[in-house]
């Protein structure tokens, strides 16, 4: 959501810290705070004014009218206070209907003052402005503000002067004051507009001779600003309406939530109730908590909640582990019930979310039982199919009762169902599957046309719709036709699945070319993308600039916004300087209210029509989608989209907007044109934009809206009815009805979702459609039966003659998706058995990276699982360290690290100079641990004595490898192989290849002291003794290690991070190009060429 209440103590943080105006305000930050457990001695050294002026303390829990319900103790000393909170602090009290604990108390300084230096003051945002209420009497009586207050409207993009604020507002005030009081006005409404508050009032505003004092207060900010604003918000905390408890489940998911791109939302409403949902959807979450009102379920409702915007797997299994295990906590008698419901996906994998919440059943399975918990699942979607196989599968195999529904089912039919008020079906019809639209059924399924594979490169002018036309002085009009099947777009976004979607929808609606002209992405340089066109591979062109895009494609009047919420507003207003442009869709959720309404002011000027924000997008059949609006080509093809019906529809929610092509397309010839406007509190276009162009439409026969709690614009629709400038059958259904019987607010999961009035109210709504002459069902339950009878009706009578059906052509399947849904196999390109990404946590060899750490396996046991898949002893994995650190360097002098170091001074990067020295490692250097252990492994296992391995050695003509150093001798040992040789004769079960090794080199050093076992014989020795014996390794397995060089990695490993050493030396010591001097190049030329 968007505006949320703050408490009064951040509000007046808020205002001392930030209001700038001549008027002297008075006790700046002068509150302390007070709860259960308060230090009153540290309170008083933090505020010593406490102990020496007269106080005031009340509640600070968003009550409203605290003064009428004796919730305000008024000039006291600091003892009073305490005695005032005795008998209120952690007190139950009611207040209106909600009943809730009074924990959080505010102290303030007690201001002495007459009534008549009491004012009333609010500022509050609506679409066309911000309105500035003032009366001119304040305080506990001030009664009904909204008839007695003067107001004063601040259209957007405009600001407020001290003429306006004197004339209009305090012509009640004496003279003397209205000075002081214009300019803190001024100051508050700057500070309204700069800090994103939504609403602001001031009851009373005292103003004495000593200045102005703020007595009371209550505010909502914009939370969507917090972008804009931390630098000066902070971390605010929003506390939770007054009557319902914070809950730390919920703060988990809030912060899961602003982790996360998708949306998950928790309200906790009962903690102890047996009916909980788990619910895809900000409307679809709505719709399911009407109906189990509707049902008699309010008083057990345990929650309300939504998971949208495709989470992924780990988001889903956290959300569900959440609900699962607030609901295994206490058991009810009657058993509990899980709804996981959800409208008709766009765009997310219903199989991979539920895989997360298949996760969470089976790790509460044993809970789930013992509270006799029964599911209830009713999902539709891309790949619904699979997911709700694999639903039905874990109930099997559980034991916990699932019953399991798709599309061919009612959205909210499983809510009565669970609560006993309709039979549960034993095998419910399965609607066609994901890949049903690989092969048309028909027979006549229509051959792709020749303009199919034509080129795409040509730019077409042509365009049906009806652009708006733009007059000098006045706002232009508004387009009535917005899409046509000529109609071309940009997108801006590297959004290639979304693209793909509309190519295959265009493809289906038999238009001549694609609806996507170009797309525009600021952070890649001008190229093009491949697409699909049927079964031909097309390229659309990528523009980084967007105004080289709309120049080359002059063709282009829709703009389809993908931008992020933080870059929405500055790429919209940039797409509305190009006169082309005649409509606006922008997809991103959470765009500041004061950024929307700026654009919708905008569009209004320019006669753009602007879709959105946080909204899927529309669809009009046979012409122009919108994104991932209609999801999937299966429903598309299962929803009729592919063709014009003769509903056309306006909602605010994407997902029930596919859950009313569902249902049109059940009960009519189906949609015409479907909008989804967007959650927000000011929609870019509104229901009533949308009934007055279908009204405008000839072939729309009948408009269906989905409206909601929150707002009045429903009203216009009355309205628009009783003065008959509609005249069309309208089929209406507000959602939020549940809202009027929760005893406290609930912030549902559209941000424009929450009644300020009861007029707001969805019941409200409805009643007034339904006077007015809408068709207005019962429920949400009735929607689908109302449209199927006005529809009867309308082809009864002639209005609607239904048109032959005619198959749309066939598109194949994308492979990805193909391989999603297991309908076809190919081989791998690549096999590996060492590490898997693909999950929400890395595995290496089976283990999970958390274990990883958590058990300490260090570098040595990396290297075990990575190398070798196997976890090896603590000592194993202690003697590869040590090999790395003693063949971690060798000094600048050996081959490797002259040439890294070489290469270096050469300006060459760091990956170019490791790799120099790498390219040396061999036979000669540092190569011999594998030739040392094949070859002492050979003797030893053939067994042959030490004597006899090295006479035959030397009777072939071959070195020893392993043997032998150019400065190390018997009388200079190598201390790394003696410390080597210390930690594995103490640690390894048996050390038969090193004894054999050590008995060569006695025989070597006998006969030249440098011939010793060097450290790269004595790891390769070292490491088959450990390999063969410390029981993770059958004999061929060791011997294939071995074989296969993985000895040799040892030293490679180790001596890059000498090698890498080596190059960050160079270049911090900035030494220049190496030449190696001539008096150490020995010139040896033939005879012939120096004569």
């Amino acid at each position: 959501m968007s505006a949320k209440a703050i408490s009064e103590q951040t509000g007046k943080e808020f205002l001392y810290k930030y209001i700038c105006t001549a008027a002297a305000v008075q006790n700046r930050f002068k509150y302390a705070t007070v709860s259960a457990n308060t230090d009153w001695d540290r309170l008083a050294q933090e505020h010593p004014w406490l102990l020496t002026e007269k106080l005031v303390v009340k509640p600070d829990q968003l009550i409203k009218r605290r003064g009428k319900l004796g919730l305000v103790g008024i000039n006291l000393d600091l003892q009073g206070v305490k005695d005032w909170l005795k008998d209120r602090l952690l007190k139950e009290t009611t207040v209106g209907k909600a009943k809730g604990v009074l924990k959080n108390f505010l102290i303030e300084p007690f201001v002495p003052h007459k009534q008549e230096e009491e004012f009333y003051m609010c500022v509050y945002a609506t679409r066309e402005g911000d309105h500035v209420l003032f009366h001119h009497e304040g305080g506990v009586e001030v009664g009904d503000v909204d008839a007695k207050a003067l107001r004063l409207m601040v259209p957007v993009g405009e600001k407020l002067n001290e003429q306006q604020v004197t004339e209009q507002l305090l012509t009640h005030v004496s003279d003397e004051k209205k000075g002081v009081l214009a300019s803190f006005i001024l100051g508050l409404f700057s500070l309204y507009e700069d800090l994103y508050f939504t609403y602001l009032e001031i009851n009373p505003l005292v103003v004495t001779e000593d200045g102005v004092y703020i007595l009371d207060m209550a505010a909502k900010i914009d939370a969507t600003a917090d972008y804009i604003c931390k630098a000066k918000w902070g971390d605010v905390e929003f506390p939770p309406p007054f009557g319902r408890e914070a809950y730390p489940e919920e703060a988990y998911i809030a912060d899961l939530d602003a982790k996360s791109g998708a949306s998950l939302k928790l309200t906790i409403l009962n903690p102890k109730g047996r009916i909980w949902t788990m619910v895809a959807g900000g409307g679809a979450s709505v719709v399911y908590s009407d109906t189990i009102c509707d049902c008699g379920g309010v008083d057990e409702l345990a929650n309300y909640g939504e998971y949208s915007g495709a989470p992924s797997e780990q988001q889903t299994y956290d959300y569900a582990k959440t609900i699962l295990s607030l609901m295994t906590r206490e058991k009810h008698p009657e058993g509990k019930v899980l709804i996981i419901g959800g409208s008709i996906a766009n765009f997310t994998n219903v199989a991979a979310t539920f895989k997360g919440i298949v996760r969470a059943i089976k790790d509460y399975q044993e809970p789930l039982k013992e509270h006799e918990v029964t599911i209830f699942v009713r999902r539709g979607g891309p790949n619904y199919q699979e997911g709700l196989r694999v639903m039905g599968e874990v109930g099997k195999t559980t034991g916990i009762p699932i019953h399991v529904f798709g599309t061919e089912t009612h959205m909210t039919a499983i809510v009565g169902m669970a609560l006993g008020h309709r039979p549960i079906p034993h095998q419910p019809p399965s609607d066609a599957h994901t890949a049903n639209f690989l092969l048309n059924a028909s027979s006549c399924a229509k051959t792709p046309a020749a303009t199919r594979t034509a080129s795409f490169s040509e730019t077409r002018v042509t365009n049906e719709s009806c652009p708006a036309k733009k007059c000098k002085g006045l706002p232009a009009a508004k387009a009535t036709t917005l899409f046509s099947k000529h109609t071309k777009t940009i997108v801006w976004g590297m959004q290639t699945r979304a693209v793909q979607g509309m190519l295959d929808f265009d493809y289906v609606c038999s238009r001549d070319e694609p609806s996507v002209g170009a797309m525009v992405y600021p952070f890649t340089g001008d190229h093009k993308q491949k697409f699909y066109w049927g079964h031909k591979e097309i390229l659309i062109p990528v523009y980084k600039n967007m105004a080289d895009a709309m120049k080359k494609h002059p063709e282009v009047d829709v703009l389809i916004s993908f931008a992020s919420l933080r870059s929405a507003f500055d790429s919209t207003v940039e797409a509305m300087q190009f006169t082309q442009i005649h409509t606006i869709a922008i997809i991103a959720e959470g765009i500041p209210e004061a950024l929307t309404r700026k654009m919708i002011k905008m569009a209004d000027e320019k006669g753009i029509t602007i879709i959105g924000p946080a909204t899927v997008g529309g669809i009009k059949p046979g012409c122009f989608k919108i994104g991932n609006t209609g999801g999937m080509l299966d429903n598309i093809l299962s929803s009729k989209l592919y063709r014009p019906g003769s509903v056309a529809y306006v909602s605010r929610s994407g997902g029930m907007s596919n859950e009313l092509n569902n249902i049109i397309s059940r009960t009519t010839d189906g949609v015409y044109e479907g909008v989804a406007i967007g959650g927000d509190r000011y929609p870019g276009s509104t229901f009533m934009d949308h009934v007055l162009r279908y009204q405008d439409t000839p072939d729309v026969k009948m408009i269906v809206v989905l409206g909601e709690i929150g707002g009045t614009e429903e009203y216009n629709i009355c309205e628009g009815i009783k003065g008959g400038r509609i005249t069309k059958p309208v089929v209406c259904w507000c959602i939020g009805t549940c809202a009027t019987m929760f005893s406290s607010e609930v912030q549902f999961g559209h941000a424009g979702a929450c009644a300020n009035q009861a007029s707001e109210t969805a019941m409200a709504k409805n009643q007034a459609l339904r006077d007015a002459g809408a068709y207005v069902p019962k429920s949400f339950d009735e929607l689908g039966d109302v449209i199927k009878t006005v529809y009867s009706d309308l082809v009864a009578n002639g209005t609607i003659v239904p048109a032959e059906e005619v198959p749309p052509p066939t598109v194949p399947m994308d492979y990805s998706w193909a391989r999603e849904l297991g309908l076809i196999r190919k081989p791998a390109s690549f096999m590996t058995s060492i590490c898997d990404e693909r999950g929400q946590e890395l595995i290496y060899a089976g283990m999970p990276i958390t274990e990883v750490f958590k058990e300490e396996m260090g570098i040595g046991g990396v290297l075990g699982l990575l190398w070798f898949q196997r976890r090896l002893p603590r000592y194993a994995c202690q003697f590869i360290e040590m090999c790395l650190m003693v063949t971690a360097d060798h000094g600048p002098a050996v081959s490797g690290a002259h040439n890294t170091i070489v290469c270096a001074r050469a300006g060459k990067d760091l990956i170019s100079s490791l790799t120099s020295g790498l390219l040396t490692i061999g036979d000669r250097f540092g190569g011999a641990l594998d030739a040392a252990a094949k070859q002492f492994s050979k003797a030893f296992d053939s067994g042959m004595l030490p004597m006899e391995f090295v006479n035959k050695m030397k009777k072939d003509g071959k070195l020893i490898m392993g043997i032998g150093h150019r400065v190390k001798s018997i009388n200079n040992p190598d201390m790394r192989v003696q410390i080597l040789k210390d930690f594995v004769k103490q640690h390894f079960p048996s050390t038969q290849l090193l004894d054999y090794a050590l008995d060569v080199e006695k025989i070597t050093t006998s006969k030249k002291p440098n011939l010793i076992l060097n450290v790269d014989g004595f790891i390769g020795v070292a490491f088959v003794d450990l390999l063969r014996t410390c029981g993770g390794f059958t004999r061929d397995e060791a011997d294939e290690f071995v074989e296969i060089g993985a000895l040799n990695g040892i030293f490679v490993l180790g001596r890059s991070m000498g090698f890498i050493g080596h190059y960050l030396d160079q270049k911090r010591l900035k030494q220049g190009l190496y030449r190696h001097p001539w008096d150490d190049i020995s010139y040896v030329l033939p005879e012939h060429m120096s004569m």
